[in-house]
């Protein structure tokens, strides 16, 4: 077999791992989570499955790492030249988008969190924190211009990631409550949200 194909050959079965691992992982957290059961999600034998991963630790830091950027992005997206309102209702819609579209990634994240973070700290007191203080000023700075109303900007931000967030790591409880699986129900939080947030940020007269 060509190393080529080889190659690929290994790339596609350690991301078959990695997609039954994120399952493995969302539903049942790090503890919980056990090779047999990431290997029976992947559809392999345990050994086979420990010749690409050697322990349940390796696949979850690989899946954190690849979950980092995208986990940023729409922080990062934040314009300091952009109309506040606008750039906060985008921010909104980025992040409800991102519960819909990774829900599995959200509630990977938020068992992490509730652990005490003991894999991704160094995110969390490194560049997450540089990333809020520098986006915090931004935010700062449109409310000392008069661009928005008076809010605390961390904790602003603080409120928007609980509020979207809930619809991943809270599915179910957001679809027993509704009693639908209608994938408008994101159109109809996204309008909740942003009535809440974008409108109740106005610059007051």
């Amino acid at each position: 077999m060509a190393q080529a194909e080889q190659t690929s050959r290994r790339a596609a079965t350690e991301a078959r791992i990695l997609d039954a691992a994120l399952d493995v992982f969302s539903a049942h957290g790090f503890r919980g989570a056990t090779l047999d059961g990431i290997a029976r999600a992947a559809g392999m034998s345990k050994p086979n499955l420990l010749y690409y991963f050697a322990t349940k630790d390796e696949m979850h830091i690989a899946l954190i790492d690849g979950l980092l950027d995208t986990w940023v992005d729409p922080l990062e997206r934040i314009d300091p030249a952009g109309d506040p309102i606008e750039e906060l209702r985008a921010y909104i819609r980025r992040k409800l988008g991102m519960a819909r579209e990774y829900p599995r990634e959200s509630r990977l994240f938020a068992n992490e969190i509730v652990q005490g973070a003991p894999r991704i700290m160094p995110l969390l007191s490194g560049r997450l924190r540089a990333l809020v203080r520098m986006k915090a000023a931004v935010i700062r700075q449109w409310i000392d211009d008069g661009r928005l109303a008076p809010v605390d900007p961390a904790h602003l931000l603080f409120a928007i990631w609980a509020t979207t967030q809930h619809y991943a790591d809270f599915d179910v409880q957001v679809r027993a409550v509704l009693d639908t699986d209608d994938p408008a129900r994101f159109d109809t939080a996204q309008a909740t949200l942003e009535a809440l947030f974008v409108e109740g940020l106005r610059p007051r007269d």
